[in-house]
């Protein structure tokens, strides 16, 4: 009995897609989450999944977690310094320091742990599985700012397609491609981009836009006749010069991460050569970080650019 939670629905779900499913409690995030990845049969309907599926869940209650083990038997499922990551094996220290843990820590009990540290071990392990599809239920619960930053990266480099529910409006505007949205009585509807650009499909914002430009001209003061014309502001020689040669920058950073990585991907290094591991992953890091001033830096001028010639 009682009306349907999901009806009238069509979705093609593509690799490489980011999706969200978004609506208000007890709208069926969740069972419409199971019915896409197949845990859950549906009463019509037809559910096709894709051949060679490989799902991993991401449990953010962290009720899974061991407390007597340590950060690195969770990682190696006890199994020595050796964590296998999409098939590949690493030493676990290398993979701990990738999630903002130090090597003091591995033997570390979860139970030691902070929240926002359980966090980034279930997220280290979920993404240490092989796996083309991880689904994520209210992942953005309980973290801290720093563990938000890094599974936002960790789901930009994902090469899978993404399925999660969420509540966090930033969060699903900056990780997902697509929304699919409770509209009421059992149906959902797709938009493409994010939760502001569902809500500006919906159309949801003209009334109030259209109230704040009203508003806007009838505060607008009167123009002067004697009112002088501003000199058109443009970018500085500098700025040119920056906005030249930020991209050649910036790949030679992301080349330079590429052949770090490569380093500290070899399990034997931190065994054979404690200090070069060492090194190298403070090298990791302090490149990342001017990789990350560079795109910043360029985006900057960027919208600075096109903003003067939009003037």
């Amino acid at each position: 009995g009682g009306p349907p939670i999901v009806s009238d629905i069509s979705v093609r779900v593509q690799r490489g897609d980011r999706i969200g499913l978004i609506g208000p409690n007890g709208a069926g995030k969740t069972t419409l989450l199971r019915l896409l990845t197949g845990d859950l049969a549906p009463d019509q309907g037809t559910i096709v999944l894709g051949t060679n599926l490989q799902m991993v869940s991401l449990d953010q209650r962290r009720q899974s977690l061991d407390p007597e083990a340590t950060l690195s038997d969770v990682l190696t499922d006890g199994r020595g310094e050796t964590v296998s990551v999409g098939g590949k094996p690493r030493h676990v220290i290398g993979y701990m320091k990738d999630f903002l843990f130090s090597p003091e820590q591995a033997h570390t009990p979860v139970s030691a742990l902070s929240g926002g540290e359980r966090g980034r071990l279930m997220l280290a392990r979920a993404l240490a599985y092989p796996s083309n599809l991880l689904v994520l239920d209210e992942p953005t619960n309980d973290l801290d700012l720093e563990t938000l930053d890094l599974l936002q990266e960790m789901l930009s480099d994902y090469a899978g397609t993404v399925l999660l529910v969420s509540h966090d409006r930033d969060f699903l505007d900056r990780v997902v491609t697509s929304v699919i949205a409770s509209e009421g009585n059992g149906r959902w509807l797709e938009y493409a981009g994010g939760y502001s650009d569902m809500i500006s499909q919906r159309g949801a914002d003209l009334t109030r836009e259209t109230r704040v430009t009203g508003a806007r001209k009838k505060s607008a003061p009167p123009k002067s006749a004697e009112t002088v014309p501003r000199k058109k502001r443009r970018l500085s020689f500098k700025e040119k010069h920056a906005l030249e040669k930020l991209p050649g920058r910036i790949d030679a950073l992301q080349e330079e991460i590429m052949s770090l990585s490569d380093t500290l991907a070899d399990p034997a290094l931190y065994g054979s050569d404690p200090a070069r591991f060492q090194s190298t992953s403070d090298k990791l890091q302090d490149v990342q970080v001017s990789l990350a001033a560079a795109e910043e830096e360029w985006l900057a001028l960027e919208m600075l650019r096109e903003e003067l010639e939009d003037c």
